[in-house]
């Protein structure tokens, strides 16, 4: 009866065990109540919608689609996650007993004095188990720091991919663009060209001096160099899209035109403390800061004295016939505790206190700057339509000037000099709205990604 009452007193003692050190606490990060800037309605955020709701491009759907299953880096993440699973459930498994079994047979044969053999045959079949009892917390607190590694996982593979979005987004509106340049540079020299046989046929008939004949041809051999960069720069482009993807260099086909991206008057934001709620990296450095909090409470009760149980029963005998009327068990408890460790442990624990204190400082600045980059977002967003609307009034006074240089040089009004300083600045206007074109898109990646929007 006493045995009976024994076990589930040790029970309720695992049970009602005290858990030492500090109760982990939520930061506060004291975050802006409004963006300086606004942009939009306060109660929602675009961040709120799906990413192929974002980039209707078909093209550049299916290359996120492809990267976000054949990504490399994602599988060295899911990986990562199974990984800190399994030890989760480590952890986990160390605040029960561990039960283990054993079936032997032996013989051994003695014979001491030389005169005297007598065999000694054995056979049995044991279970044993062992248990902790967790006192202080101590198993506790590494089943917490091992729950929050494994949420930081996850969160760290959410980051990932909403970076991985944003990536293969604007890589592949950059490449769209370089596109556009390249056909801005061959349709230049393509004209050039023209201009520099009117020229030879202008200097051979007598009407012009050798000058303006070699100054065509030098525009003609400025132009072309361009050619050959913007090729290499757009086949990088796309080995840079194919490495996202999780595949070889190769070509990426491409449909569609770009060019002419609307983009809304508003786009709402929702609030700044929405932040800590939506973006994956913020979430990270909270679960890396409850990791830090659990490993200084196993640093702390390390400390005190640790209680072990153990006991084994079965049945053993030294023949068959009576194996099962013989039966055996065996009761322990052990009590493992500092003595005398020159302060190891203590140092230990105030190590884990610094790495707490570092653990703080990070996510204070992983807040700061998701705020930092969402209000960098806005102004862009804000002032990224002055900029492409002055670079296409920029280009449409250029190509005037240029077209009127042109007829002015043909009727002797003006030199080849004024006629080649207007098509520089034309062809410097058509690329600078290229760029303007290109800016409009990436403010909008940029301010999805920063607000957390993509996983």
């Amino acid at each position: 009866m006493k045995k009976l009452i024994f076990i589930p007193a040790l029970i309720l003692l695992a049970l009602t065990s005290c858990k030492l050190g500090h109760k982990f606490a939520p930061v506060d990060t004291r975050i802006p109540g409004e963006y300086k800037e606004k942009g939009g309605n306060d109660s929602f955020s675009m961040a709120d919608v799906d990413w192929w709701r974002i980039y209707t491009d078909p093209t550049m759907r299916s290359i996120i689609e492809r990267t976000l299953k054949n990504n490399l880096d994602l599988k060295i993440a899911d990986a990562r996650i199974r990984e800190v699973a399994s030890l989760k459930r480590i952890s986990t498994a160390a605040l029960f007993p561990e039960v283990t079994a054993n079936a032997y047979g032996q013989k051994e044969g003695l014979n001491y004095g030389g005169d005297n053999f007598s065999p000694d045959p054995e056979i049995g079949i044991k279970a044993s188990a062992s248990w902790e009892i967790d006192l202080w917390g101590n198993l506790r607190w590494l089943r917490d720091k091992s729950i929050a590694d494994y949420l930081a996982s996850v969160e760290s593979r959410r980051a990932l991919q909403v970076s991985l979005v944003a990536q293969t987004a604007q890589a592949y509106c950059e490449l769209m663009s370089m596109d556009n340049e390249l056909r801005i540079v061959q349709h230049t020299l393509t004209a050039r060209r023209e201009q520099e046989r009117l020229a030879k046929l202008r200097f051979e008939g007598g009407l012009t001096s050798e000058i303006p004949y070699q100054q065509a041809k030098v525009e003609v051999e400025r132009t072309a160099t361009r050619v050959p960069v913007l090729k290499r720069n757009i086949a990088m482009k796309e080995h840079q899209i194919s490495l996202l993807m999780g595949e070889f260099p190769g070509e990426i086909i491409r449909r569609g035109d770009t060019r002419n991206l609307q983009l809304p008057e508003e786009i709402p934001v929702g609030l700044p403390s929405h932040l800590l709620e939506r973006r994956p990296d913020i979430r990270m450095a909270e679960q890396q800061l409850i990791a830090a909090n659990a490993a200084m409470g196993v640093a702390y009760t390390n400390r005190f004295p640790r209680l072990t149980l153990t006991a084994v029963g079965g049945v053993e005998s030294d023949e068959f016939s009576g194996f099962l009327k013989s039966p055996m068990y065996f009761l322990s408890g052990s009590i493992l505790g500092p003595l005398f460790d020159a302060g190891k442990r203590q140092a230990q624990y105030r190590s884990k206190q610094a790495a707490y204190e570092q653990a703080i400082l990070t996510y204070e600045k992983t807040v700061m700057n998701a705020f930092n980059e969402v209000m960098n977002a806005i102004v862009e967003f804000n002032r990224v339509k002055e900029i492409y609307n002055s670079a296409y009034q920029l280009e449409r006074s250029a190509r005037t000037t240029m077209e009127k240089a042109q007829l002015q040089y043909i009727n002797g009004m003006i030199v080849y000099l004024d006629v080649l300083d207007a098509q520089r600045i034309y062809f410097d206007a058509q690329v600078g709205l290229s760029n303007a074109m290109l800016a409009k898109q990436l403010c909008i990646i940029r301010l999805y990604s920063a607000l957390g929007g993509g996983w």
